[in-house]
């Protein structure tokens, strides 16, 4: 799966309206990066004004840590970078709708935009699922924008899926 490569200027043709396609581009990229790793291929970046400051991809079985999802470690490498817990005047791009846990760090952080890639039928905590990142009961809401690049981001979690079960792997 690792040969797929998006390059801006075919985005920026394809699209040149819709600057959201640009960064989950690099969303994707780093979902790929996770393809070929054997996990899950989730991608995730957080930009800051126009500038990406963290990106990543999920970790859970390199690291054995069923916290390490991509949106997890993109929120504590932005951190780090803004020297601050509150991801103000950022946007988190990921591939795959954000779970229970995830949507709960996206509040904590503050972060004030999600834009996702494809909906998460069974975990989606955004949207599909729950609504805890809108959810006024919550010290903090984020506007999320879901389907941004939807068919790219499902088919390579497709393919990932398929070729698992191909293995017998779960």
């Amino acid at each position: 799966m690792a040969d797929v490569q998006y390059s801006d200027d075919d985005l920026l043709l394809h699209n040149p309206l819709n600057p959201h396609e640009h960064w989950m581009k690099k969303a994707l990229d780093q979902a790929l990066v996770a393809f070929d790793q054997g996990e899950v291929p989730v991608g995730a970046v957080i930009v800051h004004r126009d500038r990406v400051i963290a990106e990543a991809c999920n970790q859970r079985e390199m690291l054995q840590d069923p916290t390490a999802h991509a949106e997890m470690i993109a929120i504590t490498q932005a951190a780090e970078v803004l020297g601050s817990w509150r991801l103000l005047d950022c946007t988190l791009y990921v591939t795959l709708e954000p779970c229970p846990m995830c949507a709960g760090a996206i509040v904590q952080a503050r972060i004030p935009n999600v834009v996702y890639g494809t909906p998460d039928p069974k975990g989606g905590a955004c949207h599909t699922l729950y609504s805890l990142t809108s959810d006024v009961r919550l010290n903090h809401q984020c506007a999320v924008l879901g389907g941004v690049m939807q068919e790219d981001c499902r088919a390579i979690l497709q393919e990932f899926f398929r070729q698992q079960r191909a293995l017998g792997k779960k």
